[in-house]
């Protein structure tokens, strides 16, 4: 749960015009940056947050229950995107694949090869802010939408999957593909920038292949994600983690795949100018001047 919306129920608890404003300015918050995270282009954003508002201000004294304001707020922001949105030309047109998202022999190598993260590579991620929102607009929306609720908005499985209408393991497939593509994406273009920085070297990046990765090691490639946040049983988290002391490929991958969503979740987020914000309450206030309808309980 967005402690903004919990905040936004407290203040419309009190019945009073000021904090009627105070909660509009958290809730344009919180819609304008999820929509720019999935829209991807700021007058989308801007058009979604407005819109969104427009519909929930009537009926903002019906929603005693902060998680029911925040599933309806996203679902309606999300159902708003994914109409509106700029289409890009590089998001695959099927379904991800487990397997093409994994690691073949020779990246487990270079991974197990590079060791600990150097500041020349970290230095190269810093300034990789523009590449992570764009790998983001290259995902299938129905893999966007998952990663952006559940990683970049903080979301619960439960509450991600209330919004999308899927069951929470089918939100656990999708978010793990999802962070997958951004790894693999963000891995190639990180391993090119190395290269092409090494002015004077004869490195050239390892060829594409087809070379199979290790059976012990795909057998559990599936769970990486339910490890990286505590969703797996006793049994198999003992599992995973006696591979893990034997296999530093592994290793070297599942610490690529947790920066990975290290990165998602520290994201900054886009802000609406104070300006235009405070601009579209006062449109929003003149629309629905105070008091709002009462809560009938219908």
């Amino acid at each position: 749960m967005r402690k903004e919306i919990e905040q936004a129920v407290a203040l419309l608890e009190k019945n009073d015009p000021r904090a009627l404003e105070q909660a509009l300015e958290l809730l344009q918050g919180t819609v304008f940056s999820f929509s720019m995270k999935v829209c991807g282009q700021r007058e989308d954003a801007e058009d979604t947050m407005q819109e969104v508002l427009v519909k929930a201000l009537p009926y903002l004294p019906k929603f005693e229950s902060p998680r029911a304001l925040l599933v309806w707020l996203y679902k309606v922001a999300k159902n708003r995107c994914l109409m509106s949105r700029r289409k890009s030309k590089f998001a695959p047109k099927r379904d991800l694949s487990l397997d093409e998202l994994m690691p073949d022999r020779h990246e487990l190598a270079r991974l197990a090869e590079a060791g600990p993260v150097n500041p020349e590579i970290l230095a190269i991620r810093s300034q990789q802010a523009k590449r992570l929102r764009e790998v983001i607009q290259e995902l299938p929306p129905q893999y966007r939408i998952i990663l952006v609720l559940r990683d970049m908005e903080g979301l619960t499985d439960e509450e991600v999957g209330d919004i999308t209408g899927l069951r929470p393991g089918n939100v656990r497939v999708r978010l793990h593909r999802a962070r997958l593509f951004v790894r693999q994406k963000l891995a190639r273009q990180n391993r090119s920038a190395v290269v092409l920085g090494k002015t004077g070297s004869s490195s050239h990046p390892a060829p594409a292949t087809s070379e199979k990765r290790p059976a012990s090691c795909k057998a559990l490639f599936a769970e990486l994600s339910n490890y990286l946040d505590d969703q797996l049983d006793d049994s198999l988290c003992e599992q995973m983690e006696q591979h893990l002391e034997g296999c530093e490929p592994c290793v070297a991958f599942l610490a690529s795949l947790e920066s990975t969503i290290s990165r998602l979740r520290n994201a900054p987020s886009a802000s609406l100018s104070k300006a235009l914000a405070a601009k579209i309450r006062r449109e929003l206030l003149r629309q629905y001047p105070y008091p709002l309808p009462p809560n009938d309980g219908n």
